[in-house]
């Protein structure tokens, strides 16, 4: 009997160290995320490609016609992009090839200027800044990291790291230690005297990864910077990524074109298309509740529990109901913990951050979810044939 209760035990443990990490990343982000000054805003803002773009938009009103513009010799990049990022927040910006999320990531990074409209850092207006304060706010605010690694062959992964840190006049000695802690947090100790050409795609991607958190920029732009990685070394990536953004909390910019990346990474998904942001809003809304078609045809697909939490099916405590000794977070996802729940025979309790009981949940909603809306799916295809 002492045996039995010690392996429920342990495995409460498991579900609950297993959920409970990433839920309390998104629970102190999203309590990080109450409204205040937000870190990047940006007001109604356009990135045209073309001779005639200033002037063409001149005579245009909120969303232009990407058509009538093309026919003018302009291609439109961004397209009325307004929207705000609160500190500790992560905003996944995706779409397919063309659509203008690396544009609009550029352009709030001031790598490319701006048509129209207003982006503001911190509160300071980014477009009016002049060349030597923009300098100072990438090399003290910003952390950028791309697809392309762009390692210096030449140098060790530890200069490498260094490396921004020199050109920001910090010291030899100081740039090596800030380097070699960095060499620790990515996982890459014992390879800092390593060669890039030495290193797998995943380990090079650490390594650009830790030189853009060398000079702990509060605000981090990356850009597809796992798409060039095979699945497992993304995946891996993607893990190694959480666990930094647990540790560190900073306010980021994520592109991708990849769905699944942005639902495991994002506090919330902004999807582009023709340079409009069709739906901005948090992962399970976008899923349950697309604003568009086009934005339907890319969540249509998606399991219901990789994006809804257990919150969302639990039932109210019935006094004469008898509990498991399991417990599960609120704010785990079904996903994560479907299969502990579906081998328990009674309900099993929900808590919240507090470890206090808000509620339980029965396995036949957890059925309901992971088979539910597929059967109902497939009946309509049959209908349809």
């Amino acid at each position: 009997m002492e045996e039995e209760q010690s392996d429920k035990m342990a495995k409460t443990d498991n579900v609950m160290a297993s959920t409970t990490a990433q839920s309390v990343v998104t629970s102190s982000r999203a309590e990080a995320t109450q409204k205040g000054q937000p870190v990047i805003q940006c007001d109604s803002v356009y990135k045209i490609f073309g001779e005639n773009a200033k002037k063409l938009l001149q005579n245009a009103s909120d969303n232009v016609d990407p058509k009538v513009f093309q026919e003018a010799g302009c291609i439109v990049g961004v397209n009325n992009a307004s929207f705000e990022v609160y500190k500790g927040q992560m905003l996944v910006v995706m779409g397919l090839s063309g659509s203008g999320k690396s544009t609009l990531l550029r352009c709030i990074s001031r790598l490319t200027d701006t048509t129209a409209g207003h982006i503001f850092i911190d509160g300071e207006d980014l477009l009016a800044m002049s060349g030597k304060r923009l300098i100072e706010l990438r090399r003290n605010k910003m952390g950028m990291v791309f697809q392309s690694f762009a390692l210096l062959p030449h140098k060790t992964v530890l200069e490498n790291i260094a490396f921004p840190l020199q050109i920001k006049g910090n010291g030899t000695q100081d740039s090596i230690k800030r380097a070699m802690d960095m060499v620790q947090l990515v996982g890459l100790g014992g390879r800092e005297n390593n060669f890039p050409r030495e290193l797998s795609g995943g380990q090079q991607q650490r390594v650009g990864i830790a030189r853009s958190l060398a000079v702990e920029p509060d605000i981090w732009f990356l850009d597809e910077p796992f798409s060039a990685l095979d699945p497992l070394i993304r995946k891996e990536m993607q893990d190694e990524f959480l666990r930094l953004q647990g540790v560190l909390n900073k306010t980021i910019l994520f592109v991708t074109h990849d769905f699944d990346e942005a639902l495991r990474l994002a506090d919330r998904i902004a999807i582009m298309k023709d340079g409009v942001i069709e739906q901005l809003d948090t992962p399970a809304n976008i899923v349950l509740n697309p604003a568009t078609e086009y934005v339907r045809r890319f969540t249509e697909d998606v399991p219901r529990e990789k994006v809804l939490k257990i919150e969302s099916v639990m039932d109210p405590i019935v006094d004469s109901e008898e509990l498991s000794d399991l417990r599960v977070s609120k704010d785990a996802l079904i996903e994560t913990v479907a299969e502990a729940v579906l081998n328990e025979g009674k309900p099993i309790a929900v808590v919240d951050a507090n470890n206090n009981v808000v509620g339980a949940v029965h396995s036949s909603k957890i059925i309901h979810v992971l088979f539910g809306s597929r059967a109902k799916k497939d009946k309509s295809a049959d209908l349809r044939s």
